[in-house]
Order: structure tokens, then sequence, then C-alpha cells
């Protein structure tokens, strides 16, 4: 019975022990922080991409020059970037992040996406309606964008045995809304070696 005892109470320390090792354990991290865990696209790529090609298409002679002409600073609209990658790419996160880059530097005005503008019109409708004409936001005041950004974001992956190389592309241009012309064509390219252990989870 003893025996019996010892062998059930073993038994349940194990089982304890097993349930502990295999419980999930969460740290916290800041958001700036960089942690690379499978070598995909994350957010410190993103972020990254985002602000070194808003600061390369500031730096470029089509913003100086538009600014001389007009003479004031150029709207700015954000439109398609595609993933074409060969793994999820979250497109949204990066455009967030390009139109933030866009905003802080603080060189050219910036109208909300298409699909956030019909939101916007609905709203205006229903002020025409309901709203204190005080206070009512007319239509037909709306700034046209005179330039759009586009883009698309390209994978290679070259893999040997538990080793890869993961090679990134993001194209960016803008492109003058009033004939077309491509003002800007920029281009930021990340590579990074994986390797995998032997271990497999």
């Amino acid at each position: 019975m003893k025996s019996l005892i010892s062998v059930r109470s073993t038994l349940l320390i194990l089982l304890v022990t097993f349930l502990s090792a295999c419980a999930t354990e969460v740290t916290r991290m800041e958001p700036d922080e960089v942690k690379d865990l499978s070598g995909a696209w994350n957010d410190t790529d993103s972020q990254l991409v985002s602000e070194e090609m808003i600061g390369q298409l500031m730096e470029e002679n089509w913003l100086p020059e538009f600014t001389r002409q007009k003479n004031m600073r150029p709207t700015v609209i954000v439109g398609t970037v595609r993933n074409l990658s060969h793994e999820h790419i979250n497109v949204n996160t990066f455009v967030a992040d390009v139109e933030r880059a866009l905003i802080k530097s603080g060189r050219v005005k910036f109208v909300a996406s298409s699909g956030e503008r019909g939101e916007i019109r609905d709203e205006r409708k229903d002020q025409d309606v309901h709203s204190r004409e005080d206070t009512r936001k007319p239509m037909g005041q709306e700034i046209g964008a005179d330039f759009m950004l586009k883009g698309s974001i390209n994978t290679i992956i070259d893999a040997s045995g538990r080793d890869q190389v993961r090679y990134y592309q993001v194209d960016l241009t803008l492109i003058s809304l009033a004939d077309n012309t491509k003002v800007w064509v920029g281009q930021k390219k990340i590579k990074k070696f994986v390797e995998r252990s032997n271990l497999r989870y």
C-alpha cells in the first residue's frame, strides 16, 4: 500500500513538473526593442524601411522644384503598396509607418486615402442634415493631391539545409497626378541570414 502511495506521489510530482515546464512564459518588451525570432519581415523592418525611404524622398529634387514653381508645399496621398513576397506581410502596418514618416517630415501636406475619404464624406452628408449651420463642414472643400506614392514588397529566399538567406526589396514610386510623371523612384534592400538549430518543436 505504501509502495502504491509512493508511486502515485512520484507520478504527481512528475506531472506537476512537466506541466510547469510546458507553461507559457510571457516577457513584456519595449515597443522599439528589436528581436528577430523567425527572420521574417517584422515591425522593426517596417519602421526602419519607411523612415529611411521617406527620408530619401524628402531629399530629392522634385520637392524644391515643386515648392519653387507653386510656392507651396506639395500634397501627397499614399496609394496601393502590394505584397509580392512569398510570405504574409501586413501591408497596412507598413503604409501606416510610411504615412507617419510623411507627416513627421513636415515638408508635405498629406491627405486621407480613398478608403478613409468615403467615411469622412458620409459624415459631411450627415452634418448637412443634422448639424447646426455654423458647425457644418461643406462639400467640395477637399484638397486634391499633387502626388501619389505607390509601391511593392518583394522577396527572394535562398535556402540550403537549415540555413536561409532572406532578401527583401521594397520599391516606392512617387507619381504626379497632373501628368502621370514618375518624379521619384526609391528602393530599399534588406538581407537576413537565418541559421536554424536541429531542435524542432
